[in-house]
């Protein structure tokens, strides 16, 4: 077995932190876009579903290219898409312009998610789940700092400060031109890898056994990204509302769960790798489902309490998920990491459409409570085929 490369997977993690970073950015300045330019919740909503959307149909696709053509500096080239999008941002004078300036933003995450995942599973050595679990943790880290951020610099200095984020950007680029060098060196041997093991994948599960179980894992996928769109998007508002907030307390309060989640995910690859990755979706999905049904109906402390807690908790599942999903079909990585991020995404732009939708026509306490029953759908987890266990009695 090779060994665990940790210099090219701290260098992803990084980058991926610095990704997600500037994308957590757009839902982080939400109260200022929507102070500013008199945007609606449904506004609101769309502006995630654009850049959600934006990158979400396009993952599959380039995850699909990644596979058959890799492309060692198309990770840089895409992050020019997002420090495009960026500069952008920070100027767009209304609606449509944020609307262009999120669709670039989107266009980059598009190309980053396939591309890097495959660059982490190569250097993974065989620890598939740690590989991706550190991977994960870079880009939850980012998630959790966009709002701190946002709290720190844009909120004070306004919508124009959304430029230095570019700096992010470039950085970025930087690193990933030096993970480029490392994977062009490396594409002759990761191609003989992936003939190797789509020729002979271990669980021995059959066609239709194998799209009930992805079918299984998009219901999970969605179960658990509605509800974190309900979450990152809209907490700030229920806090505010609620609890009479202000705009940086409860950027802080957002900042706490996902700075969380960002703590949850590590664990959940290595976790996999030892007892099973299955279990680790089912305790998370649906391990969650006690302390969301709690969430809206505390006073403040408990609340933001509960909301730490359930970032532990449901954070873990998507490494899980990615890992079991391309277990299921080696040697297509790019691919499946191109769909169920594209998922993610996806899922989450809609639910942020949805729930601003709901919110415009009920109050954002009432989505809050309606959002709390999808970690029961968790339940499913017991459907899915044990194939850690037929690999080892193979």
């Amino acid at each position: 077995m090779n060994r665990t490369v940790y210099p090219i997977l701290l260098m992803v993690c990084t980058t991926h932190l610095l990704n997600d970073m500037m994308q957590s950015v757009i839902p982080a300045v939400y109260p200022l876009l929507k102070e500013k330019f008199g945007f609606t919740f449904a506004q609101i909503g769309v502006i995630t579903l654009v850049f959600q959307m934006t990158s979400s149909l396009l993952q599959p696709f380039a995850g699909r290219l990644a596979d058959r053509h890799p492309r060692p500096y198309s990770l840089a080239v895409g992050m020019c898409f997002t420090l495009a999008g960026l500069l952008a941002l920070s100027v767009a004078p209304g609606f449509v312009f944020i609307l262009a300036a999120v669709g670039l933003i989107g266009c980059g995450s598009s190309v980053f998610h396939p591309e890097s995942s495959r660059v982490a599973q190569l250097a993974s050595g065989g620890r598939k789940g740690l590989a991706q679990s550190i991977f994960q943790v870079g880009g939850n880290a980012g998630s959790a700092m966009g709002p701190l951020l946002a709290a720190l610099i844009v909120i004070p200095f306004g919508q124009a400060s959304i430029g230095w984020f570019a700096l992010a950007a470039l950085l970025a680029i930087f690193i990933l031109i030096k993970i480029g060098n490392w994977y062009k060196r490396r594409l002759a041997v990761a191609a003989r890898k992936t003939v190797a093991t789509a020729a002979a994948p271990a669980h021995g599960l059959t066609k239709r056994k194998i799209r009930a179980a992805l079918i299984i894992l998009g219901v999970l996928v969605f179960s658990k990204y509605f509800y974190i769109a309900c979450m990152t998007n809209y907490f700030t508002f229920f806090l505010m509302d609620k609890f009479s907030m202000s705009v940086q307390g409860a950027q802080y309060c957002l900042f706490a769960f996902l700075a969380a989640s960002a703590v949850g995910t590590f664990f959940g690859g290595p976790l996999g790798d030892r007892i099973g990755r299955k279990y680790v979706i089912w305790g998370s999905i649906l391990g969650a489902a006690p302390f969301t049904l709690m969430l809206p109906y505390t006073n403040l402390a408990c609340t933001i309490v509960l909301a730490v807690v359930i970032g532990l908790v449901i954070s873990s599942a998507f490494s899980a998920i990615l890992v079991y999903a391309t277990d299921l079909m080696p040697g297509k990585v790019g691919m499946i990491a191109g769909v169920f991020f594209g998922l993610m995404f996806g899922l989450g732009g809609l639910g942020s459409a949805f729930f601003g939708w709901l919110a415009d026509k009920t109050s954002i306490e009432y989505i809050f409570q309606i959002s709390t029953l999808l970690p029961l759908l968790g339940v499913i987890t017991g459907f899915l085929p044990n194939i850690e266990s037929k690999k080892t009695n193979k």
